[in-house]
């Protein structure tokens, strides 16, 4: 008759692969409940992209509190001649007038609200989203996203 001998340290090993195994194959049945930033509308034909307004604070080692406002995501990528929609969450700060450079778009995102502003880029290159009200480190900016247009 023979036995298998198994040292502490090879049964730890196995219980320690067969976890991960397991949780591994929970994960992969899981339901995907992720929700993408960016889809493209299938009635209209032209990329949605969801943008959010965020807000960082912190308070230096003298106590004074120091904050910045942000686009998220603060770069999106969006293709030449395209029409893309920008729909725009206010989560922090009261408003934020933004413009978009080298276009015609301006408009001003508030707390609580989504605003809606329809683009196509005819050019490639980097175009900035700039909010006006936070755009240098004395405003609590730059507020500045980046769209590249390929």
């Amino acid at each position: 008759m023979k036995f298998i001998v198994l040292k502490k340290g090879s049964v730890v090993l196995l219980i320690v692969a067969f976890v991960i195994l397991s949780l591994g194959a929970v994960w992969f049945l899981l339901p995907d409940n992720s929700y993408p930033t960016v889809s493209m509308n299938e009635k209209a034909n032209k990329q949605v992209i969801q943008l959010v307004t965020g807000e960082f604070k912190s308070e230096t080692d003298d106590g004074k509190e120091i904050e910045v406002y942000r686009w998220d995501p603060s770069t999106i990528f969006v293709e030449k001649g395209e029409e893309v929609e920008l729909r725009i969450l206010g989560v922090n700060g009261h408003e934020h007038p933004f413009y978009i450079e080298g276009t015609d778009v301006k408009g001003t995102v508030q707390k609580g609200k989504e605003t809606v502003v329809t683009v196509r880029f005819d050019k490639e290159g980097t175009y900035r989203l700039i909010c006006n009200t936070h755009q240098t480190l004395e405003n609590n900016g730059p507020m500045v996203g980046y769209i590249v247009v390929d």
